[in-house]
């Protein structure tokens, strides 16, 4: 007589590791619900952050969005200031950013208030964004000759946050600033807004090159122009848990950096790659993927350091 399978049982086994795809499913299901069981903090005071690596491709726009998106989910009042020239911070939070439009770029150059450019993210009402224009191209060359040139941003920050407690507005919990990848006047004056730099590295062979570079021109900025600046985060990206080269370079990065690693870890992903051409976020676009569990987890990482600080 054969048995039959209890109704009652799930269709699916989430403690079955029999195979690879069984093993990654319950381990994903495992990390969800750990982190739906938990609420993402608020810090006690406003955290700026900006988002910096010379090295291009190493997902500093994708780090920016999907963390500035996570946190925004999680109920905290979150504001991203793009000021790379090409916008796609703008593009994957579905902000308008051509030509006509008011932007960072009149901040800067135009001494226009941040409170009549930022805009609202369509899908994540308590995200706002400060849109970037092809304006910004030239912003390198009209900053030369302004006066106090590299505090524009801060002190456009600090009038925003003003004028929101003014008008009755919630505190602003975080600020991501995107930066273009070199070390213009543009990141100049986001080093000079920001408390924190965090700096995404690929998990690929060339991870570490131009860090040292990087890492003397942030020590150049404590030491001139911002002496409350710190490295305080560094997120692994790109990872292919497929390759003993990835594992290599995060092992690599962990023990130069112990402090200020994230024990989470960006994987490839397709829907990562995806969400911007939706002009989503992939916290957005697909919130049940890798993707969006893995930049979840490293959003609550960060507010979870913020407290303990």
């Amino acid at each position: 007589m054969s048995k039959t399978k209890d109704s009652s049982s799930s269709a699916f086994d989430f403690n079955d590791s029999s195979s690879p795809l069984a093993s990654q499913l319950a381990s994903e299901h495992r990390r969800r619900e750990a982190l739906e069981a938990r609420k993402v903090p608020k810090p006690d005071k406003t955290r700026y952050f900006t988002i910096s690596n010379q090295k291009g491709g190493v997902g500093k726009t994708t780090t920016t969005v999907n963390l500035a998106a996570a946190l925004a989910k999680g109920g905290l009042n979150v504001l991203v200031i793009d000021i790379d020239p090409q916008g796609n911070a703008s593009t994957a939070l579905g902000i308008e950013h051509h030509a006509e439009v008011d932007s960072i770029y009149d901040v800067l150059i135009n001494d226009v208030p941040l409170a009549d450019v930022v805009a609202t993210c369509p899908d994540l009402p308590s995200l706002q964004v400060a849109p970037a224009t092809i304006h910004l191209a030239g912003a390198e060359i009209e900053l030369v000759s302004l006066v106090a040139r590299e505090q524009r941003l801060q002190r456009a920050l600090d009038d925003y946050a003003r004028t929101r407690q003014r008008l009755g507005q919630p505190r602003l919990d975080y600020v991501f600033i995107d930066c273009p990848p070199s070390l213009g006047l543009l990141t100049v004056n986001a080093f000079v807004a920001a408390r924190e730099v965090l700096i995404p590295i690929q998990c690929e062979y060339y991870a570490l090159e131009g860090l040292s570079q990087l890492l003397k021109n942030i020590e150049m900025i404590q030491k001139h122009l911002n002496s409350r600046l710190t490295v305080s985060t560094i997120l692994l990206t790109m990872y292919d848990g497929r390759t003993n080269l990835a594992a290599q370079v995060a092992n690599e990065v962990r023990e130069h950096f112990p402090e200020q690693v994230l024990q989470a870890v960006i994987p490839r992903s397709v829907r990562i790659s995806e969400a911007p051409s939706y002009q989503q976020t992939v916290i957005t676009y697909d919130p049940n993927s890798t993707g969006a569990l893995s930049y979840s987890e490293a959003a609550q990482e960060i507010a979870d350091r913020g407290v303990k600080a």
